[in-house]
């Protein structure tokens, strides 16, 4: 039997391209080549499943930097609000969190994944687990169906590649969709891995003096080769055995790996605002009051209400400035130089943890090549993708799985009236 539309990927975008193809009247043949499908979106958020974010449009691309403005038309066919209004028909009561993140009311991602898992067996999609795909068929220039590793073929009008990146492998994304589509001639722009903890050799990080510590509500800033700020991130972040992580650390990692492969130098100057809401003149107003006020103790002590008590020796040798030090014996200089610290705590990053324990894969299928109304590839009619394959990335916080869900409704929407057209030309 030939079947309408075979997709190739049991994620968040290959179970929205099942649904939508199947919803359009297409005869669905779903593929995974692991056990189970949705596996990703089974740890996503933390294991709550962050399913969308709640932001304006344009607010939405602004977090996507990888690209986000190739998803206008996309996200206008099936946007955020339509995933909303998807999951809440399928009964999933969702409620939306900090920075317009939206989860399940039940916090599971489990919920999420069989209420998809559910809707594609109601619609009479073929799901075959333990299904590895060897290659997209094409022949006399179109699509022609998939071959499997164990020599079967599959027939099909169209295939919609939903394989994911090179991220978080053992959930199944290892690049198998990157060689079928330059089978098909496309472009795969360099893979680097993003939303990625950031490391760093300096010997505070080393020592370990600080693995552990959370800083809540700072800011962080990535700093070029010459100087100029290249990107801030408000947000938490914690310091590790190797670097730095936390949501501001990962939101920040993309433009680390760029800036090291531009400026051809061993590292990138970070910065992290302690206090982002407080101006320097107005801090340093703060802290010479307090100590002023308690003028016989050690400012090491003075410090411990404002700051985490293990940075306190760190910024003060910054500083150069004794612990035991007293209010007295502290120059209007030196307070400025501490404060200075404050605003601007330095940190050499030397790279980012690798593209396999990254949360997203930066780079992919050109975008230049894809039609960004239909998902369709301009190489091969018939070909489809969707998701973390293509050149897409954006930060967490639902971003990025808003790009799989809208490009994977609009790839297996399309795919299904492509297949349904050859068929009334027949």
């Amino acid at each position: 039997m030939k079947a309408d539309v075979i997709i190739i990927g049991g994620g968040p975008s290959g179970l929205m391209a099942a649904i939508a193809a199947s919803s359009h009247g297409a005869n669905v043949i779903l593929l995974d080549k692991g056990d189970k499908l949705g596996r990703k979106l089974g740890i996503s958020g933390g294991g709550r499943c962050n399913v969308t974010n709640a932001k304006e449009t344009d607010e939405l691309i602004r977090n996507i930097p990888g690209n986000g403005k190739f998803l206008h038309s996309a996200l206008s066919q099936f946007g955020n609000r339509d995933i909303i209004r998807f999951f809440e028909g399928l009964g999933i009561r969702l409620k939306e969190e900090d920075r317009g993140r939206m989860f399940p009311v039940s916090d599971k991602a489990q919920t999420v994944v069989q209420a998809l898992l559910s809707q594609v067996q109601k619609q009479g999609v073929d799901i075959r687990a333990h299904h590895s795909v060897q290659a997209v068929l094409y022949e006399n220039g179109h699509v022609d169906g998939v071959k499997l590793s164990d020599g079967r073929k599959l027939r099909a009008s169209a295939v919609v590649v939903a394989t994911g990146g090179k991220s978080v492998p053992h959930t199944g994304s290892t690049g198998d969709g990157y060689i079928w589509a330059k089978q098909a001639g496309h472009t795969i722009t360099e893979l680097y891995p993003t939303e990625v903890p950031i490391t760093s050799g300096e010997a505070l990080i080393q020592t370990r003096e600080l693995q552990g510590l959370s800083l809540r509500s700072i800011e962080l800033t990535v700093w070029n080769a010459k100087g100029k700020k290249l990107v801030t991130h408000e947000g938490d972040m914690i310091f590790t055995h190797f670097g730095i992580s936390g949501p501001a650390a990962l939101r920040c990692s993309q433009f680390v790996v760029k800036e090291l492969k531009k400026s051809g130098q061993p590292g990138v100057l970070l910065t992290i605002d302690l206090f982002p809401e407080q101006a320097a003149p107005t801090l340093l107003e703060k802290l010479r009051a307090k100590a002023r006020a308690e003028a016989k103790k050690a400012i090491k002590n003075i410090l411990k209400g404002i700051l985490p008590e293990r940075l306190i020796p760190v910024l003060l040798r910054k500083a150069e400035v004794a612990e035991d030090v007293t209010y007295d014996h502290i120059s209007h200089q030196t307070w400025e130089q501490l404060v200075k610290w404050m605003k601007a705590f330095p940190l050499t990053a030397n790279g980012t943890l690798s593209l396999k324990e990254a949360f997203v894969t930066g780079g992919g299928v050109h975008l230049k090549e894809i039609d960004p109304k239909t998902m369709a590839s301009k190489k091969m009619p018939g070909l489809y993708f969707c998701g973390e394959i293509l050149d897409i990335h954006g930060y967490t916080g639902g971003y990025n799985i808003t790009a799989a869900f809208s490009t994977g409704y609009v790839a297996g929407k399309n795919a299904a009236q492509y297949s349904q057209s050859l068929t009334s030309l027949r």
